[in-house]
C-alpha cells in the first residue's frame, strides 16, 4: 500500500506590483505522493515531467513490439500448414512478387500457389478483421461508457449474421459480393439501435440494461438464424453453420478486396473521434460544455461500429470478445487515452487473431478448428473477470 504525505501547499501569490498578475481563487491544487514536488497555478512539476517519458516509452515499445509480433505471426503462419514452407522461402516468394529476387522462392512446385491462392488471403482477412472487431470494442466502450460493450455481448454481430444468413438461405444477389456486406451491416445496424434505445434512460446508458439487452438480442438472433437454417437447404444450412461457429476457411481474394477498403476506411475514420471520445470519458455534461455534441457522436460512431462489424462477419461468421479483451490488455499498458488507444488496439486485434488463426489450423492434425470457439475460449473467462471487478468496483449492480 502506498503512503501518502502531507503536501505542504503555497499560499497564492499576491498580486504584481509592476503589473505582474498573481494566482486567482480559481487555481488547481495538485495532491502529490512522498518525494513530489507540487506546485499550483498549471506550472509543470517535477513528478509530471518525469512520468511523460515512461508513458511515452511504454507506447513507442507497446507499438514496435505489436508491430514485430503482427510480422512474424504473418511469416510464420502462411508457411505452417499441411505443406510446410520455411520463412526464408516466405520472404523469397514475396519479394518476388515484389520484382527483389534476392532470396529463392519455395522449392516445391505447388508451393507458390498454396500460399498466394489459399493461405494469404485468409491471413490478411483474419488480421483485418481481428483489427476492424478491436477497433470496434474501442468505439463502443467509449460511446456507451462502460467496459462492457463490445459488438459480440451488445449483439451487433449477431444482427450482422442474420443478415447475412437471410441472403444466403433466400439466395440474393443483387449486389454480388457486396450484397451479404449490406445485409450484414443491416442486421447489426438493427440491433445496435435495438440495443442503445433499451438501455439509454434518463440521459445515461445503464450497465446492466445494456448487459441483458445484448443477452436478449443474441437469443433473439439465434433464434432467427436456427428458423432461417430449417427453412434452409443442406448448402445453406452448411453455410449457416459456418457464420455460428466463425471460420477464415475458403477466404478468397475476392473476399479480401471487398472487405479492404470498408475496414480500412472504418479503421482509419476512427481515429477522427479519439478527442470527442476523451472528452465523453469526463462525462455528458462536461463534454457537451466543451462542444461535443453527444448524440450526435453517439449515431455516427454506433453506424461506424456497424460497417466495421458487419464487413467482418459477412465473410468469417460470428468471432465474439475480441472487441472486449483487446481493448482493455492495451488500456492496461497505455492507459485510456484514445490517441493511443484506438490504433494500439487495431494492431492487437489484427495479432490475436492471427495466433488464434494460427492454433485453429495446428492444434488438431489435418483439421480447422472454428476461429470463433477458440475467441470465446479466451473472452468468455476474461469477460466474467471484467464482470466481477466492475461489481466490485462499483458496490454492485444498484
Amino acid at each position: 500500500m502506498t503512503a501518502y504525505a502531507p503536501v505542504r501547499l503555497s499560499r497564492p501569490a499576491p498580486p504584481d506590483p509592476a503589473g505582474g498578475a498573481g494566482m486567482g481563487h480559481g487555481a488547481v491544487v495538485a495532491v502529490g505522493s512522498v518525494g513530489d514536488e507540487v506546485d499550483v497555478g498549471g506550472a509543470p512539476t517535477r513528478t509530471s515531467v518525469a512520468r511523460a517519458p515512461s508513458r511515452a516509452g511504454r507506447v513507442v515499445v507497446l507499438f514496435v513490439s505489436l508491430t514485430v509480433a503482427l510480422g512474424v505471426l504473418l511469416i510464420l503462419s502462411v508457411g505452417l500448414g499441411q505443406m510446410g514452407i520455411t520463412p526464408a522461402e516466405v520472404l523469397g516468394s514475396i519479394l518476388n512478387r515484389l520484382g527483389l529476387g534476392v532470396l529463392p522462392g519455395p522449392a516445391h512446385p505447388n508451393a507458390e500457389s498454396a500460399l498466394w491462392a489459399v493461405r494469404m488471403p485468409r491471413l490478411l482477412l483474419a488480421a483485418m478483421v481481428g483489427a476492424a472487431l478491436a477497433t470496434g470494442g474501442v468505439l463502443m466502450q467509449g460511446v456507451f461508457g462502460n467496459p462492457l460493450a463490445e459488438p459480440g455481448v451488445i449483439g451487433v454481430s449477431s444482427g450482422a449474421a442474420v443478415g447475412a444468413c437471410t441472403v444466403i438461405v433466400l439466395g440474393l444477389n443483387a449486389l454480388g459480393t457486396w450484397t451479404a456486406v449490406v445485409a450484414a451491416f443491416i442486421g447489426g445496424l438493427i440491433t445496435t439501435a435495438v440495443a442503445y434505445s433499451t438501455a439509454r434512460q434518463e440521459g445515461r446508458t445503464e450497465v446492466v440494461t445494456l448487459v441483458l439487452t445484448g443477452v436478449a438480442v443474441n437469443a433473439v438472433a439465434g433464434a432467427i438464424i436456427a428458423f432461417l437454417t430449417f427453412l434452409g437447404d443442406t448448402s445453406a444450412r452448411e453455410e449457416i453453420v459456418f457464420w455460428q461457429l466463425g471460420s477464415l476457411n475458403g477466404t478468397r481474394w475476392e473476399h479480401v478486396l471487398v472487405a479492404a477498403p470498408v475496414i480500412v476506411l472504418g479503421v482509419a475514420a476512427s481515429g477522427l473521434f479519439a478527442r470527442r471520445l476523451d472528452l465523453l470519458a469526463l462525462g455528458e455534461r462536461p463534454a457537451r460544455h466543451l462542444g461535443v455534441d453527444v448524440e450526435r457522436l453517439r449515431i455516427v460512431v454506433i453506424v461506424l461500429v456497424a460497417i466495421l462489424t458487419s464487413a467482418a462477419v459477412a465473410f468469417c461468421g460470428v468471432i465474439a470478445f475480441v472487441g472486449l479483451v483487446v481493448p482493455h490488455l492495451v488500456r492496461m499498458l497505455v492507459g485510456p487515452g484514445h490517441t493511443v488507444l484506438l490504433p494500439a488496439s487495431a494492431l492487437g486485434g489484427a495479432v490475436l487473431l492471427l495466433a488464434a488463426d494460427l492454433a485453429a489450423r495446428t492444434v488438431v492434425p489435418y483439421a480447422d478448428l472454428p476461429i470463433g470457439m477458440l475467441t470465446a475460449l479466451v473472452g468468455g473467462p476474461f469477460f466474467f473477470y471484467l464482470i466481477r471487478r466492475t461489481r466490485r468496483g462499483a458496490g454492485g449492480w444498484s
